[in-house]
């Protein structure tokens, strides 16, 4: 007896709750904020609506613009915080939303929940493949000789082939054990920190040139003829659009709560550290590419190095090629950017499998006896893994054809995502408080009008994400997001309407509990 190890906080909380301990629990903080920070990611959501940004409205919109998401998107990060702090289960967001919304609601709650941030994440995964085969598209270009001297622009085909090995190689990292991934992430974090720091440094030295800061931070400039957009509150509202994609993702430390020691006070820290990080880095790499523009129209221009295909990318070759007269730092800097997508899309997946197992778990989805089953050895959902993979891939075909995918993969992965966390907030902004058992992080009097403001803020991200983006509207810039969605999440429903809602109680204890309070 002398030898027994004490329970685990968090583990103890799980078995309150009617969980047994299944998942390896032995990440440390530092592990799970090392994959929160890698789901988040420094370069992966500003890099590539970046240089569209930039277009609808110039630079102060995109600059000042991020620091007002950043102010926002601390209050979805507190509401959340306290939640997680107080349900540490893998589950987390349909989890908390079942168990704040009560029994009348709980199953419907969790329902809308869990499907919407499976889209989101599964989603997540296809924006960074998406965005790491274009990254490895322009390394191509510039490593034969630039778009000018006869590089090779890789085709749609071959930009489908990288983007389905992306999502092969991550969903096979998934496959082993935990601890692997959480070694790479923790590779990841010092990637993105060192990275990120060499980059933010580096590019406005290397420049020959740098924009005033009048410019920075005071340009207002509009570009109907290639936009279609005249309206200037409509041009402002799309050039924030990177940071609102860029500032989610911090609930990856929620996903791992199960694996985490101490997740009940772990987890809260991890979710706010990785917005801290990522609110500092990202304005800052914004500022380097801000400052480092050469010339803001010859970015876009088809004729130039990059095929106009990739701002960044312009942006790095103009300050190495202007100073050394060599493509060599950029393609350096670019690598470092596909990193930052490969460790994100790494990371997303990890959380989307373990989205997958929890609602396959509580029997939320088709044929859940296979995908809730974990590696004999590994003890990973690795069939939720494969699955999460399967599917992305399969939102990746229309690359062959269409020309605005990532547009509509953004969009859906946007609104599953930030969208999910709305139920759990809202559930716990209209709860009773004393049906509310608070874990070490806690709001007190503080919950109500944080989490209000969070909803808002959410339900304004998801809102402008809908939107078209470019006018007039025609088929090869029309925005489906829309019409998928509507149509993924109408079935969805309409299978809770008619089926669904007979058998669906949401998250399934597996440990008999006496009742109390949750």
């Amino acid at each position: 007896m002398e030898n027994m190890v004490p329970m685990d906080s968090a583990e103890k909380r799980l078995n309150e709750l009617g969980y047994k301990q299944e998942l390896r629990r032995q990440m440390t903080l530092f592990k799970t904020l090392a994959i929160s920070f890698s789901t988040m990611t420094l370069f992966t959501g500003i890099t590539p609506l970046y240089g569209s940004s930039l277009r609808y409205a110039g630079p102060a919109p995109l600059v000042w613009g991020w620091i007002v998401v950043s102010f926002f998107t601390w209050f979805v990060g507190l509401a959340m915080a306290e939640i997680c702090s107080s349900f540490p289960t893998t589950g987390s967001l349909y989890f908390w939303a079942a168990h704040l919304s009560g029994p009348k609601w709980g199953p419907l709650a969790s329902w809308c929940c869990a499907w919407l941030e499976t889209i989101g994440l599964i989603a997540g995964i296809g924006t960074q493949a998406y965005a790491g085969s274009q990254t490895l598209q322009s390394i191509i270009l510039l490593c034969t000789g630039t778009h000018k001297n006869g590089g090779y622009f890789a085709p749609r085909w071959l930009f489908l082939c990288m983007y389905v090995g992306l999502t092969l190689i991550w969903a096979a990292l998934n496959t082993f054990a935990l601890e692997v991934i959480a070694f790479i992430d923790i590779i990841s974090l010092w990637w993105q920190v060192i990275g990120g720091l060499v980059i933010v440094i580096m590019l406005p030295l290397v420049s020959l040139t740098r924009q005033p800061a009048s410019y920075v931070f005071t340009a207002f400039e509009t570009a109907p003829e290639a936009t279609g957009v005249s309206s200037t509150a409509y041009a402002a509202i799309m050039s924030v659009l990177v940071s609102q994609y860029s500032l989610y993702g911090y609930d990856a430390a929620a996903h791992l709560t199960e694996e985490t020691k101490g997740a009940d006070k772990n987890g809260p820290i991890a979710i706010l550290s990785s917005i801290g990080i990522i609110s500092v880095f990202g304005w800052a790499y914004i500022l380097a590419l801000t400052f480092s523009i050469q010339d803001p129209a010859y970015l876009y221009d088809t004729s130039n190095e990059t095929a106009g295909a990739f701002v960044p990318a312009q942006i790095l070759y103009d300050a190495f090629h202007g100073r050394y007269h060599s493509s060599a730092g950029a393609i350096v800097f670019l690598f470092i950017i596909w990193g930052s997508f490969f460790f994100g899309g790494l990371s997303i997946t990890t959380s989307a499998a373990r989205v997958v197992y929890a609602l396959s778990r509580d029997e939320g989805i088709p044929f859940s006896s296979i995908w809730r089953k974990l590696h004999p050895k590994h003890k990973v959902p690795s069939n939720a893994v494969w699955l999460c993979a399967a599917i992305c891939i399969l939102l990746g075909l229309p690359i062959l054809k269409v020309n605005v995918v990532f547009t509509a993969i953004t969009s859906i992965c946007t609104i599953g995502w930030v969208g999910g966390y709305a139920v759990p907030i809202f559930a716990r902004f209209a709860m009773a408080e004393n049906n509310f058992n608070p874990g070490p992080f806690y709001l007190g009097r503080g919950r109500r009008p944080i989490c209000l403001v969070a909803f808002l803020w959410i339900s304004y991200t998801c809102s402008v994400f809908l939107l078209p983006t470019f006018y007039p509207i025609t088929w090869d810039n029309f925005n489906y997001a829309p019409i998928a969605l509507g149509v993924g999440l109408g079935l969805i429903m309409l299978w809770w309407v008619l089926d669904a809602r007979k058998w669906f109680k949401g998250p399934v204890r597996n440990i008999d509990t006496p009742n109390g309070k949750v």
